[in-house]
């Protein structure tokens, strides 16, 4: 069996799920309740295509409010500790995306920490970035060049970023 055949077979049993079961596979995926509530009534998805394009289509659709849901349904960039509203599997997607962090010295550590904190002070809300794949040092690089950006500029980049590790994470929901 082919793997583009399992990420089918995949999404078909997310097609077929209870809304209920379908609404908590995709908070999983993304915070906000509302973009998952969009997506467990937009099913049945034909193609995985279908499936992006209408998550990105109803995550652009939302409110700044929604945004702010799904930006608190992260940990911090740097934190050890899981967001007080993500369930296990959304927990342990965090802490595999963060990876760059493990090897992360002292300093950065302080660093990251420290501009999380005035990032949070300055737009409310905390510091999203799309951590797959990147180095500690490249995420604090991130986040010091963000903490110019205007509130406007930087809900567009948030909600941006947000919307890349939702498309992971519905990668990863087929994919298991």
């Amino acid at each position: 069996m082919t793997a583009r055949y399992h990420v089918y077979e995949n999404l078909a049993r997310l097609n077929a799920l209870p809304t209920a079961d379908a609404e908590a596979a995709f908070l999983d995926c993304c915070g906000s309740s509302e973009w998952a509530r969009r997506m467990a009534a937009s099913a049945p998805f034909q193609m995985l295509e279908d499936l992006f394009e209408v998550a990105d289509q109803i995550w652009f659709s939302l409110s700044a409010a929604d945004h702010l849901e799904a930006f608190a349904a992260h940990p911090k960039i740097g934190s050890r500790r899981r967001a007080a509203k993500q369930k296990k599997r959304a927990a342990a997607w965090s802490g595999s995306e963060q990876a760059g962090m493990r090897e992360a010295g002292p300093t950065v550590r302080d660093r990251l920490a420290e501009i999380n904190s005035l990032y949070e002070r300055k737009f409310g809300f905390i510091f999203i970035v799309c951590a797959t794949g990147r180095t500690a040092s490249e995420m604090l690089a991130i986040a010091e060049a963000r903490l110019g950006n205007s509130l406007q500029t930087e809900m567009q980049l948030a909600a941006e970023e947000q919307r890349k590790i939702t498309e992971i994470r519905l990668t990863k929901l087929l994919e298991r």
